[in-house]
């Protein structure tokens, strides 16, 4: 039997990159950027890089959430 590895939210900080989101979520690198540039992730911008809150990666997957 195969154990699933949970990542716990509180090892990330509360501002989160697009390569943290991407490990939280299992998902891969165009996955995560389709999700930002479409407005589900809620994200901004400081200089080139996104940032995340990890609020908004919350809201993704509760909306999702059984």
């Amino acid at each position: 039997m195969s154990e699933e590895v949970i990542v716990p939210f509180t090892d990330y900080p509360d501002i989160v990159t697009p390569e943290d989101m991407i490990k939280i979520l299992q998902i891969g690198r165009n996955t995560a950027y389709k999700l930002i540039h479409s407005g589900e992730i809620a994200s901004f911008r400081v200089g080139k890089h996104y940032k995340i809150t990890k609020q908004s990666v919350i809201a993704y997957i509760s909306q999702y959430k059984a």
